[in-house]
């Protein structure tokens, strides 16, 4: 699987650089992503432009990378996937509600929510 990862503050930027991600991928993609040691600590954007298909157990993959950020109490966000695969992930998993068009967003969506955590704490 070929991909790219970038690191801003308090975000990693996975850039998955395959059109297509059948059950296989998926399970790799999983491994890879939440293998990354740089990924501890860090809010994620999956940044999916180059994905033209994906079988429903890479969709699974997606939110379970996703999901697990959360589970983590950090943030993630999905950019960058195209309508049929946007729609596909929406229906399956609606509580997702961090898939935006681009990059920016996706890294202004998960700094708000890390803002807003922060903001949270300092009130108790």
């Amino acid at each position: 699987m070929q991909f790219k990862i970038d690191t801003k503050e308090k975000i990693l930027i996975f850039r998955l650089e395959e059109a297509a991600l059948d059950a296989k991928m998926a399970a790799e993609l999983e491994k890879e992503v939440l293998g990354i040691p740089e990924l501890t600590g860090l809010n994620l954007v999956l940044d999916l432009h180059s994905l033209q298909s994906a079988d429903a157990r890479a969709l699974e993959a997606i939110f379970t990378v996703y999901q697990h950020r959360y589970d983590h109490g950090l943030s993630a966000a999905v950019t960058g996937l195209n309508k049929v695969l946007t729609a596909e992930l929406s229906e399956l998993h609606p509580e997702m509600l961090n898939i935006v068009p681009t990059e920016s967003e996706a890294i202004d969506m998960v700094m708000m929510e890390d803002l807003e955590r922060e903001l949270d704490l300092g009130d108790e």
